[in-house]
C-alpha cells in the first residue's frame, strides 16, 4: 500500500523527524551511561536536535494549512506529526532534567528505560522505511507495543523501589520526575505506532 504519493513532502518530513529522534535517543542512552561531561554534551546536542524537530513540525503544519487536498486525512497527518514531535520533546526534557537535577549516577532502571527508548526509535525508523518501500509495518507496530509494555514494567518496579528506598525526599522526587518523562517518551512512541496502524486501516 502506498502511504503517501512521492510528489508530496509530508513523508519526507516524517522521515527526517524519525532520524532526529533516533539520533537524540542514542545520545541520551550514551550520555546517561557515561555521565559527566558526556551527558552534558548529549543534552546540548539533543536540545539542538529538538529545535530542528520543531522546524520540521512547523513545516508540516504550514503545508497542511496550505494544501487543499492532502494524500491522506489531514487529521491523520497532523496526529503522526504531533506524536513524533512529542517524542523528541520528551527526550529533550529528560536530558535537561538529568543535568538540572544533577543526577551524577543514574540508577540501572533509568538506564534500562533509555535503552528501551533507543530501541523504540530504531523500530520507528524501520517502520517508516517500510512505508517508503510500500512494505507491511504491522510487525514494527507490534514490537513498539511490546516495548511499551516492557517499559511499563521497568517504570513501575523502579518507582516502587524508589519509594521503598528511604532516600532523601528531594532526590526521590527528582528521580521520580525523570522516570515519568522517560516512560512518557515510550508512550508517545506507541502513540505513533497506533496512529500509523489507524492510517493503514482507514486507507487499506
Amino acid at each position: 500500500m502506498r502511504f503517501l504519493p512521492r510528489e508530496e513532502k509530508f513523508f519526507h518530513f516524517f522521515i527526517r523527524q524519525v532520524e532526529l529522534i533516533s539520533q537524540a535517543s542514542m545520545l541520551l542512552q550514551q550520555g546517561i551511561v557515561a555521565n559527566g561531561e558526556r551527558l552534558e554534551y548529549a543534552a546540548k546536542r539533543i536540545a539542538e536536535l529538538e529545535r530542528q524537530g520543531d522546524e520540521i513540525i512547523h513545516d508540516i503544519f504550514t503545508r497542511l494549512n496550505q494544501t487543499f487536498i492532502t494524500p491522506l486525512d489531514p487529521e491523520d497527518l497532523h496526529n503522526v506529526g504531533s506524536r513524533l514531535d512529542d517524542i523528541l520533546d520528551e527526550i529533550e526534557e529528560s536530558a535537561h532534567r538529568l543535568i538540572s537535577y544533577e543526577i551524577h549516577k543514574a540508577p540501572p532502571p533509568m538506564i534500562e528505560l533509555c535503552g528501551i527508548i533507543n530501541r523504540c526509535a530504531e523500530v520507528l525508523r524501520k517502520a517508516f522505511a517500510h512505508l517508503s518501500h510500500d512494505k507491511p509495518l504491522l510487525d514494527s507496530c507490534i514490537e513498539i507495543n511490546r516495548l511499551e509494555n516492557e517499559a511499563d514494567k521497568v517504570y513501575r518496579a523502579a518507582i516502587s523501589a524508589l519509594f521503598r528506598s528511604g532516600g532523601d525526599a528531594l532526590t526521590v522526587l527528582k528521580l521520580k520526575e525523570i522516570y515519568e518523562h522517560l516512560e512518557q517518551t515510550v508512550d508517545y512512541c506507541e502513540d505513533v505506532a497506533d496512529a500509523l496502524q489507524n492510517v493503514i486501516v482507514k486507507n487499506g
